[in-house]
């Protein structure tokens, strides 16, 4: 029997990572302003400018989605103490919960999904976790960088 190819795996993981992405998107739609609460959330208060780098969209577009999400009050505008001409945008109270009730919605339906599955474990859920946050985010401290 041999052992699988590194490569082959990583490849796979990719694929289903971003199927997983697909089908908890086409489950409840979550719109494009959800996305910037995300990154709101893993980044903190950034620049409209920053924001669009981070979601690769045009500056035009994320204005646009940043005026929706403050007119919504899940986002906030606050002058940026680095430089007098921009401002940051901070997620706002509101947004954290829509965010959450968004997440909510999505672990529901994976656990939904997994419920399929009794032959996997919750040994086997937390060992997909852990690959993931490995991979997204190296000082997680599961993972060296340069490893693998």
């Amino acid at each position: 029997m041999s052992t699988p190819d590194t490569a082959a795996l990583s490849s796979d993981l990719t694929v289903y990572a971003a199927r997983l992405v697909r089908l908890v998107r086409r489950s409840h739609a979550p719109s494009a302003g959800v996305r910037v609460l995300s990154i709101l959330d893993e980044l903190g208060p950034q620049s409209v400018t920053a924001l669009a780098q981070a979601d690769r969209c045009s500056q035009p577009t994320m204005t646009g989605q940043v005026g929706q999400l403050t007119d919504q009050g899940w986002v906030a505008k606050t002058p940026n103490p680095a430089d007098a001409r921009s401002s940051l945008v901070t997620l706002t109270d509101a947004g954290r919960a829509e965010l959450r009730r968004v997440r909510a919605l999505s672990a529901s339906l994976v656990a939904e999904r997994l419920a399929r599955h009794p032959d996997l474990s919750p040994d086997d859920l937390a060992t997909a976790v852990a690959v993931l946050q490995a991979v997204v985010d190296p000082s997680s401290g599961t993972s060296t960088e340069g490893s693998m």
